[in-house]
């Protein structure tokens, strides 16, 4: 539906993540991946969503230069908000352990950003999804970590594994969100240019 509107536009989807890249797919859009290797390094002053603001026009401010008219270039980030800290991807297994047991019967934010960029100029949207863990014990994280290895995964889960089934209580808000993307929103923002 959507494809057919799209035509006259060239959708490059800056990601990796194959999450996301599916996420395209079964939206059933046309799209090529692009991917540029950029350190994802924020100012420390930066809290929350100014994170994921930051961090997903950075990605797209990499393609400066390297878009034609008809280009449009999405990027986006993903960090889980929880106690004042930003949680990225874990950088190994003590640390996955230790990101889990405190999100364990605890509440936290998932936020992503997603940045439109064209020729013409940018365009940011964000979404919040508050996500309730019940207890988790030490067995079932191990038993996650070692049986699912959730390290390219903010927050060190996937909410669509194992781990979601067991552990969520409550999700507010868009569930593919959690997943790496607010479909929803990407897809009513790129209704607006067809």
């Amino acid at each position: 539906m959507l494809k057919n509107k799209l035509k006259k536009y060239n959708l490059i989807l800056a990601s990796g993540s194959p999450r996301r890249q599916q996420f395209f797919k079964d939206l059933d859009l046309d799209f090529e991946i692009r991917l540029k290797e950029i350190p994802e390094i924020y100012p420390p002053e930066l809290k929350s969503g100014a994170i994921t603001n930051y961090l997903a026009a950075l990605k797209a401010s990499a393609f400066e230069g390297d878009l034609q008219d008809n280009d449009i270039l999405i990027t986006s980030d993903t960090i889980v908000w929880h106690n004042g800290n930003a949680l990225g991807k874990p950088k190994d297994h003590e640390d996955a352990f230790a990101i889990l047991k405190s999100l364990s019967n605890a509440t936290h934010e998932v936020i992503t950003s997603v940045c439109f960029k064209t020729n013409a100029g940018s365009t940011l949207l964000q979404e919040t999804t508050k996500v309730t863990f019940n207890a988790l014990s030490d067995e079932a994280i191990l038993y996650y970590l070692e049986h699912y290895k959730p390290y390219d995964k903010a927050g060190a889960y996937g909410i669509q594994e194992w781990i979601g089934f067991i552990g969520v209580a409550k999700v507010e808000g868009s569930y593919a969100n959690v997943m790496g993307l607010p479909t929803d929103k990407v897809y009513a923002y790129l209704s607006t240019l067809a």
